[in-house]
């Protein structure tokens, strides 16, 4: 039984999962951002001043995105008052915390305190929403055929369906988290390295924009 953290990770970066499997507990780092998932109508309200909210990007910014959101999602006043919050969900293969689950429709949602892609979800971010509706129709008996990615701190909020490349995505990354033994390669996209808590255990080299343009 895998962590839907878990298989997010091994989506990642696998070779983390496997630092990260050796700690005895590890906590994730606590956001103030995260409960702004939770406040979404108070923060659409113009009487509220988000200068001193934990938001990632101009107040007019944040609730353009929030609006925008709104208005294209049915789901979004379910959203606002989801039937369950921070629920643990076990499913047949992984288990793990839904930020939110919700009943029309049928979905789970989890919340990120990271920056949103230009279009859709990064693939953690997927792989971690399939892990919960899996666990979450598994727990039900019955099919559960989206989720959602809450980027909090932007105000942005996506859709997913889990069609079969999303299902695929996340087979993979199960694969994964349940093959490591030892360490993984290293990986050779190094970007994500820079503010990785296990990088000098892990010993990848990040090469300056210096290197990478030929100087010495």
């Amino acid at each position: 039984m895998h962590a839907f953290t878990d298989v997010a990770l091994a989506a990642y970066c696998p070779r983390k999962l496997y630092y990260r499997r050796r700690e005895d507990a590890y906590a994730p780092p606590e956001h103030a951002g995260f409960e702004l998932a939770f406040r979404y109508p108070s923060l659409l309200d113009p009487e509220t001043a988000l200068d001193t909210e934990p938001i990632a990007v101009t107040p007019v910014t944040y609730r353009q995105n929030l609006n925008c959101s709104r208005a294209r999602l049915r789901a979004f006043e379910a959203l606002c008052e989801p039937t369950k919050r921070e629920a643990f969900l076990t499913g047949r293969q992984t288990r793990g915390i839904a930020h939110k689950v919700l009943v029309e429709p049928l979905a789970p949602s989890i919340v990120s305190v990271g920056e949103p892609p230009d279009t859709g979800v990064w693939e953690p971010h997927a792989v971690r929403a399939v892990a919960a509706a899996k666990a979450l129709a598994w727990e039900r008996k019955t099919s559960v055929q989206q989720a959602f990615v809450e980027y909090a701190t932007h105000g942005v909020i996506r859709k997913i369906e889990l069609t079969p490349r999303r299902v695929g995505q996340y087979r993979r990354a199960l694969r994964t988290a349940a093959s490591i033994d030892g360490p993984p390669p290293r990986t050779r996209n190094t970007d994500k390295c820079e503010s990785c808590e296990y990088r000098a255990e892990c010993g990848v080299r990040t090469r300056s924009l210096r290197s990478l343009l030929g100087g010495r």
